[in-house]
């Protein structure tokens, strides 16, 4: 069974920083992209970060684009978020959830669209106070 569980959230002062883990078990954790959104009060869903477990390919979204860094430890099997500089804005509740890649279906063509993923975790909270 797929399951991916998300950590590190919580609440921190503006300009601060917080590392957010996805340790994911019950499948390879190789050649997936595992992606991090976020989900503010009132707002839709949106997509913040993913990487490619394959190769190590990375995508940011624009609001977080200098701030942000994903990485990912295989021996692990987690995904970190190491979030800097934080904002207000930034807070949300954050998920994480993954979705297998392949050779006609790299990261570039899934990014951060929700819809291309299949298998979610549920959310910690992320506070970042003004």
């Amino acid at each position: 069974e797929v399951q991916l569980q998300a950590s590190g959230g919580g609440l921190v002062q503006a300009g601060g920083s917080l590392r957010l883990s996805c340790a994911a078990s019950g499948f390879s954790f190789d050649g997936y992209a595992i992606g991090w959104f976020r989900q503010a009060p009132g707002k839709e869903r949106e997509g913040v970060s993913c990487i490619s477990t394959s190769d190590g390919d990375t995508y940011y979204a624009d609001s977080v684009k200098g701030r942000f860094t994903i990485s990912s430890d295989d021996v692990k099997k987690t995904v970190y978020l190491q979030m800097d500089s934080l904002k207000p804005e930034d807070t949300a509740v954050y998920y994480c959830a993954t979705t297998a890649l392949s050779r006609y279906r790299p990261l570039y063509v899934v990014r951060t669209n929700m819809e291309e993923y299949d298998y979610w975790g549920q959310g910690t909270l992320v506070t970042v106070s003004s």
